[in-house]
């Protein structure tokens, strides 16, 4: 039997998720249990959104995490380069192998006319996909539409009958029809490949033997099953775990909670409880302990015991296994001594240092102005928002605004953050000191405090963030239908 082999492939376009950290532990884990290896890719052929910073980001997040990896990017193997872009060339070999065979065929039709394709069978009730337009064109007239420079993508051909049938490690025997299954495009008309191509070589090259993803993907397999025999190379296992969902049992995302590690890294979880909880998702040990090191779930791992139902993060069960991480594995001088390192990481007191010194008159003072820069989300009610010039539903109007011009930056220091604030208060035609009176509040707990803007540079985007949306909450939060409302007025500023 070859080595079990298995991977993390994250697209480097935003913050380090929960959701990568969750599924590159059970790949790990399933891995090392099997004498394995765990590889990590970045899948970065979305170059609109992709982003070096992204990159380090997960990287440095997974590393923090202890969450290693035995081949890929940062670590070398015999299968590299290990980022897509830089792996360009392969997939339009494999590309034309297919359209050689006439297992794919260039597409030429326009965005205006798949946009009325999928209003028409919407308003049909029909599956919305590709009807095939560009399959039935002659060789001599893909040909001359290609001489003439016209722009193209390149799609499977799929088979319009029958079922397609695979077995899946969790969920066993899974059937998919092929008319639900799309004529997926491989090569996009700017010669990058879409995930679902370059995830299939990529994983045939690189001898994954088993691909442990979310279960959002089931629906894809049948496409990359169908790549798999059109190459004819024998196809890996497949296992689609469960997806990490919200206490309302909605998938989880960063719009109803943090869902950044570098939020519960700068909130001050350990890394190890945050992985142990992470294994807690649908799994658990044999002998029923909740507590447990990385290396003894790689051990006990049985991929069997995965719990199809949704697992719920919940952040009381978070905070409970960190306390007794902090109680239980440190000792009173590692306990100092990893508070100390928390507290100032990023040389957050040596940045806090200038804000508050000019209003210190002894040490013992330092601990209430410093505060807000060491706590999570500072305590805020309604009544700290009134204010003569600005209701309820302005200041949440500004909070809400600010966030999302905030999660836009490129770069977080304190000019950027400036400009674009105040840019903003000048769209939303508000004097800048109203205008920052909510912030004030939710970043520091308080109408008057140190710089608001320092403060969010210091603090960081995650922090930030979070402080916001709970500032929103106690102001009474935002239903759907001001959500569409909100939105649309954003746009228009």
């Amino acid at each position: 039997m070859s080595t079990i082999k298995t991977r993390i492939a994250p697209s480097p376009t935003g913050d380090p998720h929960v959701g990568t950290a969750y599924i590159a532990l059970f790949n790990r884990c399933f891995a090392h249990q099997h004498g394995g290896k765990f590889l990590l890719r970045i899948e970065d052929t979305d170059q609109q959104r992709s982003t070096l910073k992204s990159e380090r980001g997960i990287l440095d997040a997974l590393n923090w995490l202890g969450l290693t990896w035995d081949e890929g990017l940062g670590v070398g193997g015999d299968n590299g380069p290990y980022r897509q872009s830089e792996r360009v060339e392969l997939y339009r070999q494999h590309a034309n192998f297919l359209l050689d065979k006439g297992l794919a065929f260039p597409c030429f039709c326009s965005t205006q006319r798949l946009d009325e394709l999928r209003k028409a069978q919407m308003a049909a009730r029909q599956t919305p996909g590709y009807d095939g337009h560009c399959l039935s064109l002659s060789q001599a007239e893909r040909k001359r539409k290609m001489q003439s420079g016209q722009p193209y993508v390149i799609r499977m051909v799929v088979p319009k009958q029958g079922e397609c049938h695979f077995t899946d490690l969790l969920r066993g025997e899974v059937t998919i029809n092929w008319a639900q299954v799309d004529m997926q495009v491989l090569m996009k008309s700017d010669g990058l490949p879409t995930y679902h191509f370059a995830n299939v070589v990529d994983d045939h090259l690189m001898a994954i033997t088993h691909v442990i993803r979310g279960e959002e993907w089931i629906n894809s397999v049948p496409k990359h099953i169908l790549l798999y025999q059109y190459f004819d190379w024998d196809a890996p296992e497949f296992c689609h775990m469960p997806l990490l969902r919200n206490p309302d049992k909605s998938k989880l995302s960063k719009r109803k909670n943090p869902t950044s590690i570098n939020f519960y890294r700068d909130m001050g979880y350990l890394p190890e409880a945050i992985v142990n909880y992470l294994g807690l998702m649908g799994w658990s040990m044999p002998n029923g302990e909740e507590k447990f090191a990385l290396s003894e779930m790689a051990s006990a791992f049985d991929i069997k015991r995965v719990s199809l139902g949704g697992p719920t993060f919940d952040a009381e069960k978070l905070d409970w296994l960190n306390g007794r991480y902090l109680r239980e594995n440190l000792s009173d001088e590692q306990f100092a001594l990893r508070y100390l390192q928390w507290a100032n990481s990023d040389d957050r007191l040596g940045r806090v240092a200038p804000l508050i010194k000019p209003r210190v008159e002894k040490f013992s003072d330092v601990i209430g102005l410093a505060s807000q820069f060491l706590d999570g989300i500072v305590p805020v009610d309604a009544a700290q928002f009134k204010h003569n010039k600005l209701s309820a539903e302005q200041n949440i109007r500004i909070l809400q605004f600010s966030l999302w011009r905030l999660e836009h930056l490129d770069t977080w220091n304190r000019d950027l953050i400036e400009k674009s604030l105040l840019d903003l208060s000048e769209q939303m035609n508000l004097k800048v000191r109203d205008f920052l009176f909510p912030l004030f509040v939710s970043i520091s707990g308080s109408a008057v405090s140190t710089s608001v803007l320092d403060s969010l540079s210091i603090l960081g985007l995650d922090i930030s963030r979070a402080r916001i949306r709970h500032g929103v909450e106690v102001l009474g939060g935002i239903s759907k239908k001001l959500a569409k409302t909100l939105e649309k007025e954003f746009r228009a500023l």
